[in-house]
């Protein structure tokens, strides 16, 4: 996950393989998908949390990120989740797309919360969505 979280990210800084096994050794995160792309998970009570998606850039543009967010919101909604939330970089145009394709939409900004090497900090946009229910 680390190797390709450091190739998807390259304006913000990747996480590392140690940042990766600490979330993962919590009982409440999950991952899906694989080494071309995957997404870490956070779910407590009835909110998930979308920590982090990456798609390696040899494998952007099929598709790939689109399943993995099905994915994911069915294993948070079958974990006990009725809203998953998720933050991007307001600078993201293709995730902020696709978070809103997938039924996302806009519920806070955080200024200047993405640090930038080559230039100023840019905000963090919230996202939020309603996941189906069996009640």
């Amino acid at each position: 996950m680390a190797a390709t979280h450091t190739a998807a990210f390259t304006q913000s800084r990747p996480w590392s393989e140690a940042e990766f096994t600490d979330l993962l050794d919590s009982p409440f995160t999950f991952t899906v998908g694989d080494a071309r792309c995957f997404a870490l998970v956070r779910v407590i009570v009835d909110e998930a949390e979308l920590l982090t998606i990456a798609t390696h850039p040899d494998h952007q543009r099929q598709g790939l990120a689109r399943a993995v967010m099905q994915v994911w919101r069915t294993v948070a909604t079958q974990r006990g989740a009725e809203t998953a939330f998720l933050e991007v970089a307001a600078d993201n145009a293709p995730a902020c797309e696709l978070y809103t394709s997938c039924g996302f939409s806009n519920c806070g900004n955080r200024p200047g919360y993405y640090s930038r090497q080559n230039g100023p900090a840019v905000d963090a946009i919230l996202m939020r969505q309603a996941l189906p229910t069996d009640k």
